[in-house]
């Protein structure tokens, strides 16, 4: 289980490899995206609190990448923050997530971006609950629900 020192080791010294990694132009991306999902994902956008599909959703499933599909984090890890963004507290596995140091805004932060494809997803924070006391703060429009029958 991660907890916050070991994303903090990850930002400064670099994540675990991915098993692939996924490169496409700025013009292939906006071909596959709404012009929302691209300033999110690709621009590093952030959507309004509360406004996102999976603020308060519950079904059994896994969150997968908006980008490329690439599975992120399981339902049952899913908490209700009160942030008004989609909150979990650990990645399927550990390499699945990136960890960049963020200085924006003239405050140090870690955004988690995808592994494989480099989407911007949100950030990580130590204030979750126990056990890791992680709080991967996500935009919705970053993931993906696939439900444990049809994937999708």
């Amino acid at each position: 289980m991660l907890n916050w020192n070991d994303i903090i080791r990850f930002a400064n010294r670099g994540t675990p490899a991915p098993e692939i990694q996924i490169e496409k132009s700025e013009e292939e991306w906006k071909d596959l995206l709404t012009p929302e999902e691209f300033r999110i994902m690709r621009l590093k956008g952030t959507e309004p609190a509360g406004s996102g599909e999976y603020c308060h959703a519950h079904e059994p499933g896994l969150y997968a990448c908006g980008c490329c599909g690439t599975d992120l984090f399981d339902s049952s890890i899913k908490f209700e923050s009160g942030t008004g963004w989609p909150s979990f507290t650990q990645p399927v596995k550990e390499n699945a997530v990136k960890y960049d140091k963020d200085t924006a805004y003239g405050m140090v932060r870690v955004e988690i971006l995808c592994n494989t494809c480099d989407a911007h997803l949100g950030h990580v924070f130590p204030d979750g609950p126990a056990p890791s006391g992680l709080r991967y703060c996500v935009n919705s429009l970053s993931i993906k629900h696939k439900n444990g029958n049809d994937n999708e």
